[in-house]
């Protein structure tokens, strides 16, 4: 899960449970929570979001969905804690760098794009995936249209492709693409380059660019919450997620006959 290390004037925080890829749960989303007031308390100016294996995230548990007592109150209640450990991302007075091995899938995507820097693997692949399980996004996804422009952000949420790196820097939600053996020295590399610059001046570009962007980030993933917990509790949601565990085709109540 997640885990704190301080080194390189940076605070790295490291995914750190490989064997599940980083499944988004109540865990993880309370571990990320700890890590960044570690990073609150340590006050650097550069903060690193790494995953150890090789998948970044493969976004929120479904199983864990399917088995809840009340499905649809067990995801809005993680969707509402995994906004506020991104709306602190936001929030802090760092730059925040995402560096994605392998695969970031459902919310592991908005995870990512909350970091002002992303860089890539060539490995890399990027995909929403919620509509395919019946689910609207949530995660911060509904930010994407600042960061990616509307219709890129459209085609990732309803036709939900799996973007090469090349792709998701073509698209703008990437900044640098490295050679998977070379991820690791480029993101020391970027780490190093922002850890000896103005963390002044760093901070306020930031905070200047993302709230011309994304004036209301809280109120829009407040949304999502509701959005999320709405499409769990429909017939399409879970036929979704059944359909995703049981390795079949969905048949969504609500498609066109």
């Amino acid at each position: 899960m997640p885990r704190l290390e301080l080194r390189s004037g940076a605070a790295w925080i490291w995914l750190d449970r490989p064997e599940t890829g980083n499944v988004v749960d109540g865990r993880f989303v309370a571990e990320l929570w700890d890590c960044l007031q570690g990073v609150r308390r340590a006050d650097v100016g550069v903060v690193v979001l790494q995953s150890t294996g090789s998948v970044f995230s493969v976004g929120g548990d479904l199983r864990a969905f399917a088995h809840a007592a009340e499905p649809a109150d067990h995801i809005e209640d993680l969707a509402d804690a995994l906004h506020r450990a991104i709306g602190e991302l936001h929030r802090l007075d760092a730059v925040v760098v995402a560096v994605v091995h392998g695969t970031a899938a459902g919310a592991g995507v908005p995870l990512a794009a909350a970091a002002d820097l992303v860089l890539a693997a060539d490995c890399a692949r990027f995909t929403l995936a919620y509509t395919k399980v019946g689910l609207s996004p949530d995660g911060g996804s509904s930010l994407l249209p600042a960061s990616l422009g509307l219709h890129r952000a459209l085609r990732l949420a309803l036709l939900n492709p799996t973007l090469t790196a090349a792709e998701a820097e073509a698209a703008g939600l990437v900044a640098q693409v490295h050679p998977e053996d070379d991820l690791s020295s480029a993101a020391e590399r970027v780490v190093a380059q922002l850890a000896a610059g103005s963390r002044v001046a760093q901070v306020a570009a930031r905070r200047l660019l993302r709230e011309q962007a994304q004036p209301a980030p809280e109120t829009a993933m407040r949304l999502e919450a509701r959005a999320i917990r709405r499409s769990m509790a429909s017939p399409d949601g879970r036929e979704g997620i059944a359909a995703f565990l049981e390795k079949r085709p969905a048949a969504f109540p609500s498609a066109a006959p």
